[in-house]
């Protein structure tokens, strides 16, 4: 790297990504239109020149143009996944930051809710909906190993190593990785249909096995985030009132906000049933939730945006205040965009 200045470290990146493109050898003309230096084909040829001496490309026939020897592709290499593991551990910093304050914000939500209201609440952390694959990248771990990192859209990063049958050339590498970042950004699970995954297999060839565990984990990265986290608190106030308070129904109550899993299917009822008003409300026996048949439940759906939703639910005994719920919950839910918009 030391002895490449700047020009020539973008001429070397046009000549590579050029090839890993297209697959033919690269001239000078082509890396005059291709590249932002805005030098002549003279002088990218004298460039190109010096490259080829230092041994970053290879001329395979006189008068053609150069391909990428494999100094070449360790640069380049060397210098991609230095700056991939930079953008993916920031990621993570950033994601592990903004859930610890999202957390802490959708406690103190359920509290004041709770609170506000005198009856039990509960507050789902947003999810994203229609996830979307962002970008992948495919790097050797050891001669039978290959490690894919998956960004989702959120900049939800997933880690998945698998086996190959032999260590796979710097060149076959960032051909799959070019394979998989043209066909797949963008799209959302269902979006990724068999013929695409067909026309990957076919074009990655003796590798159609790269792809096929790359599509497997991309589905278990999506798949692994829809696993929803719920907040709840005031689950005693049912106590406070008569028709909930006797021992049979009150531990019914008790065990849906112990165990939680009727709650978070209850959220998933929510959002799949979201009328416009963004509100829904279930009374008695129009309950998701056998162990609420005898109370009433109002759930509200929000949205950050870019398909990311949540739900937040007031649970109450029939005779609840449904005007001072149904205001609290339409507050809320254009509070929580600012609330946690930037969290």
């Amino acid at each position: 790297m030391n002895e490449l200045d700047e020009r020539k470290i973008k001429i070397l990146t046009a000549i590579i990504e050029n090839y890993l493109e297209t697959g033919e050898p690269v001239g000078s003309r082509t890396i005059s239109k291709y590249s932002d230096l805005n030098l002549s084909s003279a002088t990218i040829r004298n460039e190109m020149s010096d490259l080829e001496e230092l041994g970053y490309i290879l001329q395979p026939h006189t008068s053609a143009g150069r391909i990428p020897s494999d100094k070449g592709y360790r640069l380049y290499v060397d210098s991609l996944m230095q700056q991939k593991e930079s953008e993916v551990a920031e990621l993570k910093t950033l994601m592990i930051e903004r859930q610890d304050k999202m957390e802490s914000v959708l406690k103190q939500i359920a509290r004041v809710l709770a609170a506000n209201t005198n009856y039990a609440a509960m507050i789902t952390a947003p999810q994203y909906h229609q996830n979307k694959v962002k970008f992948i990248q495919l790097s050797q771990v050891d001669s039978t190993h290959i490690l894919a990192v998956i960004v989702i859209e959120g900049n939800i990063v997933k880690n998945k190593i698998f086996s190959v049958a032999e260590r796979l050339t710097s060149e076959t590498l960032f051909r799959l990785n070019f394979l998989l970042n043209t066909n797949l950004n963008g799209l959302s699970l269902e979006q990724i249909t068999l013929g695409t995954i067909a026309q990957m297999k076919e074009q990655a060839g003796v590798h159609s096995d790269v792809v096929s565990h790359v599509i497997d984990a991309v589905a278990e990265a999506i798949r692994e985030d829809n696993d929803m986290e719920v907040y709840t608190s005031g689950a005693t106030n049912i106590f406070k009132y008569p028709e909930l308070s006797d021992q049979a129904r009150a531990s019914e109550l008790i065990s849906a906000f112990e165990e939680k899993q009727q709650l978070l299917s209850l959220a998933q009822k929510s959002l799949e049933n979201t009328s416009e008003t963004g509100i829904q409300v279930y009374i008695g026996n129009e309950s998701p939730v056998k162990n609420m048949k005898d109370c009433s439940v109002v759930t509200a759906t929000y949205d950050l945006g870019g398909g990311m939703q949540g739900t937040i639910g007031i649970i109450g005994p029939k005779r609840m205040d449904y005007e001072n719920v149904v205001d609290t919950l339409k507050t809320l839910m254009k509070q929580l965009d600012t609330l946690l918009g930037d969290k």
